[in-house]
C-alpha cells in the first residue's frame, strides 16, 4: 500500500489528508482519511516541517496498512545535506518507510531535485526522495495515473485537504 499526504491550513487549524492506493499506477484510491489538527504551529521560515509534520503524523496514525512508500506534496531534500519535510518524516518514521517528495515549484539552489515532465506539460515537477533511489522515484511519478502534470492521486489528496 502507498500513501499520498497533503495538508491545508486555516487560521487556527489544519486539515490533513491521506490517500491510500495500491500501486504507483493506480487511478483510484483504496481508502481516504482526513484529520483536523488544532492547534497548529505558526509558520516559521526555513522550518516548515515544524508546522506540517505533526499534521501528517496525525493522519498517518489512522493508517493500519503497511506502507511501501509515502508521497508528499513538497521536498524531501531542499538541497544536498539540507533536509526538508520529507527527510524529517522519514526520520520520524525511523527510516522504515521511503518518502518521495513531489514539488510543483523549483526551490532555489536545490542541487538534488530531479525534474519530471508529465502529460503535455513543459513545466516539470521536482522529485526528491529518501529510502528509495531518486531515479526510481522519478519513474514511479512518471507512471502515476492521470493525463496531466499533477497525478490524479496527488490531486485527490490536495482536494481532500481543502475539504472538497
Amino acid at each position: 500500500m502507498l500513501a499520498c499526504v497533503d495538508v491545508a491550513y486555516g487560521d487556527t487549524s489544519a486539515l490533513a489528508a491521506c490517500v491510500l492506493f495500491e500501486s504507483w499506477t493506480s487511478a483510484r484510491a483504496s481508502r481516504t482519511l482526513t484529520k483536523v489538527v488544532a492547534p497548529i504551529a505558526p509558520y516559521e521560515p526555513g522550518a516548515f516541517y515544524k508546522r506540517e509534520l505533526p499534521c501528517i503524523e496525525a493522519v498517518l496514525a489512522d493508517v493500519v496498512a503497511t506502507l511501501e512508500a509515502i508521497l508528499i506534496d513538497g521536498y524531501v531534500w531542499l538541497g544536498r545535506g539540507r533536509p526538508g519535510l520529507g527527510a524529517h518524516l522519514f526520520d520520524t518514521l525511523g527510516g522504515r518507510v521511503p518518502v518521495v517528495g513531489l514539488a510543483k515549484t523549483s526551490f532555489h539552489d536545490n542541487d538534488v531535485a530531479l525534474p519530471v515532465l508529465r502529460g503535455k506539460s513543459n513545466t516539470p515537477l521536482f522529485v526528491t526522495a529518501e529510502g528509495i533511489d531518486a531515479a526510481l522515484a522519478c519513474d514511479h511519478v512518471r507512471s502515476m495515473a492521470g493525463p496531466h502534470r499533477i497525478p490524479t492521486i496527488v490531486g485527490l489528496a490536495d482536494a481532500l485537504s481543502r475539504g472538497r
